[in-house]
């Protein structure tokens, strides 16, 4: 039995931010669902991570852009009778520059939304009874957490269709929230830049490097957010500590939205 009765399912958890959410939720004594599309070794490592600190969880494969894999995945929390969270953590992205109007295709725009927009949405359907029967078995709202980017607030990111997705989240988070209430609660984190390897990943280590350093140079807070640090607020808004919070477009990016700091001369 899990030390706080938490039952939570995290999408595109078998790395990043979606694995440091997970393990940090098995720290705190949630049952897991452990969500992964093609890196099943990463997911089995995340899983055995969590299991570790005691743990009981499930590992399932599929692709949130596919309703009947979305249903797959809500179904493994079933014989728990309920689920108190879902995070909406899987995402892709293609790598294009802002300016380049020709390097984006209608399929690439139609991937991007079926994945980070479709697929947030496809989930809180498909969990939706559960999310419902673990709010009326703990007699508090049980939690959406759609993991969405600061590119859906300021128009910046890997790519316009991207930025339009996480947008367009954003906007789900909003109407959802109204429409789920007062079983369900949804909120957005919106982080900025993430040191992972998913951001290396799609950018080169040389070129990677050189934002990471000028992210911590230009930030007020003069750091490069961690997977750990989001994994923070994500499992704060999963959790009852956050029972007052819904429809929430919630930044963390270093304090990068407020631009270079511009402090006064001194003579």
């Amino acid at each position: 039995m899990a030390k706080d009765g938490l039952t939570v399912i995290v999408t595109g958890s078998a790395s990043g931010l979606g694995a440091a959410s997970a393990a940090l939720l098995a720290k705190q004594g949630a049952r897991l669902v452990i969500n992964y599309s093609s890196s099943q070794k990463e997911a089995e490592q995340t899983a055995d991570l969590c299991r570790s600190a005691g743990a009981e969880v499930v590992v399932v494969q599929g692709d949130v852009s596919r309703d009947e894999d979305c249903r797959k995945i809500a179904a493994a929390a079933a014989p728990w009778g309920q689920l108190d969270g879902l995070i909406n953590n899987a995402g892709t992205t293609k790598h294009v520059d802002h300016g380049d109007l020709d390097g984006l295709s209608a399929e690439d725009f139609q991937r991007i939304y079926a994945v980070n927009t479709i697929g947030p949405f496809q989930m809180v359907r498909a969990a939706r009874a559960l999310l419902e029967a673990g709010a009326r078995k703990s007699g508090r709202s049980s939690s959406v957490v759609n993991v969405s980017s600061i590119a859906g607030i300021a128009g910046i990111g890997s790519s316009v269709a991207y930025v339009a997705s996480k947008g367009a989240l954003n906007s789900i988070t909003l109407s959802l929230s109204r429409a789920l209430a007062p079983l369900i609660r949804v909120n957005a984190v919106c982080p900025g830049y993430i040191d992972t390897p998913w951001f290396t990943k799609g950018r080169g280590p040389e070129l990677a490097g050189k934002i990471r350093n000028m992210v911590t140079e230009q930030s007020p807070l003069k750091i490069a957010s961690t997977a750990q640090d989001v994994a923070e607020l994500v499992c704060f808004l999963t959790s009852p500590a956050s029972r007052s919070m819904t429809g929430e477009i919630v930044r963390i990016d270093a304090g990068a939205h407020l631009g270079p700091a511009v402090l006064p001369k001194r003579n």
